[in-house]
């Protein structure tokens, strides 16, 4: 079961951090669903509500440098939300999780950085277009922070990196399919398979972690804060 599910969210913390307080009160004024997030990065391509995600994720990069630039923002603000979430968790002493969700970061970081040796790139290039060229308002591999539950356990962080990979090898087949150079082509399908790897990897590690039992959300001593 997706910790999605779970309404508690992970802004309820006993001793919040000033990231923690900040998504709290970005919360309470606009009912939004992401917690403990920082400022974007440079690299992330800025997303504006009043242009439409689904018209710009029909815009397929037209060069390898542009995929290229495209997959680079989607690790390293999968690294970044990784990062988010397991700050998160240590806010809530759930240290374990904490410890997965670090390591994931690590691992997306690890694939920017190949992305940038094979490229040749010494720093971190310009985003190729303004807007997001995926659905939506997150990048396939990031999960928006109402996923996570200060409870949650590996199992579930596992939950999220999967259902993660399995939109990152989504996208990357329809990028494929819309792309209009052969090389583009050939380097979203390398992508898509890599992600199914990624994606096989992750259930391979789902079956060594064991299932949560069904009352995994009950705290015997809930978060109390007030005002």
């Amino acid at each position: 079961m997706s910790p999605k599910a779970r309404t508690t969210s992970t802004a309820k913390a006993k001793t919040p951090n000033a990231k923690i307080a900040a998504a709290k009160s970005a919360k309470a004024k606009t009912g939004g669903t992401k917690l403990a997030t920082s400022a974007a990065p440079k690299t992330r391509p800025p997303t504006k509500k009043a242009a439409s995600p689904a018209k710009a994720s029909r815009a397929a990069p037209r060069t390898l440098d542009e995929f290229m630039r495209e997959a680079l923002v989607m690790e390293l603000d999968a690294a970044q939300r990784y990062t988010e979430f397991a700050d998160a968790m240590e806010t809530h002493n759930n240290l374990e999780v904490a410890a997965l969700f670090r390591k994931m970061a690590g691992i997306e970081g690890k694939h920017a950085e190949q992305i940038m040796a094979e490229m040749g790139w010494t720093a971190i290039p310009a985003p190729w277009t303004a807007a997001a060229p995926w659905e939506g308002f997150e990048a396939p591999e990031s999960a928006p922070g109402d996923e996570v539950h200060y409870l949650m356990q590996p199992y579930h962080a596992l939950e999220l990196a999967l259902a993660n990979e399995q939109r990152a090898e989504r996208f990357f087949a329809r990028l494929a399919r819309a792309a209009t150079t052969a090389a583009v082509r050939k380097a979203a399908r390398e992508l898509q398979a890599e992600e199914r790897e990624h994606v096989l990897l992750v259930r391979a590690w789902m079956k060594k972690v064991s299932k949560p039992h069904a009352d995994w959300a009950n705290d015997p001593d809930p978060p109390v804060y007030t005002d």
